[in-house]
């Protein structure tokens, strides 16, 4: 990729993931793809690709995740409040990026998004739009980009609704792609051979 982004990406890696595995014994942003590389790596490794500075944000108690995602090139955020929701995920990463340009932020169970379209949702921020997000075959997918402007109001979320009230904001831009990643995520074993 040429184009040099100034947006900060977020890497949301705080979940629980109970439909993977509802004991709490296997993270399954640790789990293994098809080629053995670990499902958050994979998504970490392509928004790195991308963006100068990723933030991952991870719940206390990962230690794992976080060594793996700070081996991969991310900063680890560990997100004290990451029990009540995406929303206060997404708010750690912010708080700890307030001097970000934007942000574009990305989910760890998502591994199979291409390159091509986070350097997408980055040009289109960098041109301007507010919000971007791209679409597969008409549905909005991640990751989603915000400039600063939305700063103030993401860093204020709490809650499992993340961001949802601002993707429904008349200044959404929406970019089509030919990216089946941007929709598909890993929830239960049997989803880490999607590909």
């Amino acid at each position: 990729m040429t184009y040099a982004s100034l947006a900060t990406g977020l890497l949301l890696a705080a979940g629980r993931g109970t439909r993977f595995d509802p004991l709490g014994q296997q993270n399954k942003l640790l789990a293994p793809l098809a080629d053995g590389t670990p499902v958050a790596r994979a998504a970490a490794h392509t928004m790195l690709t991308v963006l100068p500075r990723v933030i991952a944000v991870v719940r206390p108690g990962a230690e794992a995740l976080a060594h793996l995602l700070n081996e991969a090139g991310c900063e680890v955020v560990f997100a004290i409040d990451a029990e009540r929701g995406m929303g206060a995920s997404l708010a750690a990463g912010v708080h700890a990026s307030a001097d970000a340009d934007g942000w574009i932020v990305a989910l760890a169970d998502m591994p199979w998004i291409l390159p091509a379209t986070v350097e997408a949702v980055a040009r289109k921020l960098g041109e301007g739009a507010p919000i971007v997000a791209p679409t597969y075959e008409g549905r909005r997918g991640h990751p989603v980009g915000f400039g600063a402007v939305h700063g103030e109001a993401l860093a204020a979320l709490d809650g499992d609704t993340g961001a949802r009230a601002l993707l429904v904001s008349p200044g959404l831009t929406t970019i089509a792609v030919d990216d089946p990643g941007v929709l598909a995520d890993i929830d239960t074993p049997q989803d880490l051979r999607h590909r």
